[in-house]
C-alpha cells in the first residue's frame, strides 16, 4: 500500500504503485503515472499527463509535469516520461512535451538532477547525467548518456550535446556539443576532453589518448570540416581499439543540425 501523507491531494484517478511514498502537502493530477520505490517529498506538484518509473526520489517544492512555457502550446494532452532510479531536487522544474516536436520530454535512467534545474518542453535526455544547480535546458534539447553540465550552464533550444560530453561552471551553449568534448565560456567553445570522466568511466589510456588524437583533427590542425571528419574516418582504422569511439564523434558532426561549437 502506498504510504500517502495526510495533507496530501492525490486525484483518486491517478495510478499509484503499492509501495510510493508521498509527503505532505504534495499534490498529484489525474493522469498521473508513479512506479514502485518512488519517494516524493512534501509540496511536490506532479501533474499533466506524466509517467514516472521506479526508485526515484523527487525532494520538496519540485514541480513536474507543468504546461510548457510555450505560447503555441494549447492545451494538448502531451507527455512527460521520466525512468527509474532519477534523484530530482529541490524547485526542479520539468515541463510536458508540445505538438510542435515528439509530443513528450523524456528523461531516462540513474540521472542526478540538481536544486533549481529547469528542463523544458520536448528535451530528451539519456541515462547517467548529472545536471549542477541551475542548469537550464530550452526546449527541444537532447542530451546523450553521461554528459555532465556545470553549474548555470544554459544550452539553447534545439542544441544536442553528445556523450560524455561535459561543461564548465556558466558555459553558455548556442551550437552542439561533440561527444567527450568540454565546452567552456559564454559563448561556449571548446576546451578539451572530459579525460577526467572518461577515466572514471573505464576508458583505457589508449581509447582517452585515441579520442584526444581526434579532438585535435577537429580543433586544433586547421582543417575545414569536411577534411576532419575524412581525417577521423582515417584514424578510425589506425585505432580499432577507440573506432567505435571516434566513429560516435564523426557521425555526431555529420548529423549537427545547428553545427558545433568552434
Amino acid at each position: 500500500m502506498a504510504l500517502i501523507h495526510s495533507t496530501a491531494l492525490v486525484d483518486p484517478k491517478a495510478h499509484i504503485a503499492d509501495s510510493v511514498e508521498i509527503g505532505a502537502y504534495s499534490v498529484i493530477g489525474p493522469d498521473v503515472e508513479i512506479g514502485s520505490g518512488t519517494h516524493i517529498g512534501p509540496h511536490v506538484v506532479i501533474e499533466g499527463h506524466t509517467r514516472i518509473g521506479s526508485d526515484n526520489q523527487i525532494f520538496q517544492f519540485a514541480s513536474i509535469g507543468a504546461a510548457p512555457q510555450d505560447k503555441k502550446y494549447k492545451g494538448e494532452p502531451t507527455l512527460l516520461e521520466i525512468g527509474d532510479r532519477n534523484t530530482i531536487r529541490e524547485f526542479v522544474t520539468i515541463n510536458l512535451g508540445t505538438v510542435q516536436d515528439a509530443g513528450a520530454t523524456r528523461l531516462g535512467n540513474d540521472n542526478w538532477i540538481m536544486a533549481y534545474v529547469h528542463i523544458a518542453h520536448d528535451c530528451q535526455l539519456g541515462n547517467n547525467i548529472i545536471l549542477a544547480n541551475n542548469a537550464t535546458l530550452a526546449g527541444h534539447v537532447h542530451l546523450a548518456d553521461w554528459v555532465f553540465l556545470g553549474g548555470f550552464t544554459s544550452v539553447h533550444q534545439f542544441c544536442h550535446i553528445g556523450a560524455h560530453a561535459m561543461t564548465a561552471f556558466t558555459a553558455a551553449v548556442s551550437q552542439d556539443v561533440p561527444p567527450f568534448v568540454t565546452a567552456a565560456g559564454n559563448r561556449a567553445v571548446p576546451a578539451g576532453i572530459n579525460s577526467e570522466g572518461l577515466k572514471r568511466r573505464g576508458f583505457s589510456s589508449e581509447q582517452i589518448a585515441a579520442i584526444k588524437r581526434g579532438y585535435r583533427l577537429v580543433y586544433r590542425a586547421g582543417l575545414p570540416l569536411e577534411e576532419a571528419k575524412a581525417a577521423l574516418q582515417a584514424e578510425e582504422e589506425k585505432s580499432p581499439e577507440a573506432a567505435a569511439y571516434l566513429r560516435q564523434l564523426r557521425e555526431f558532426i555529420a548529423s549537427s543540425a545547428r553545427g558545433i561549437i568552434r
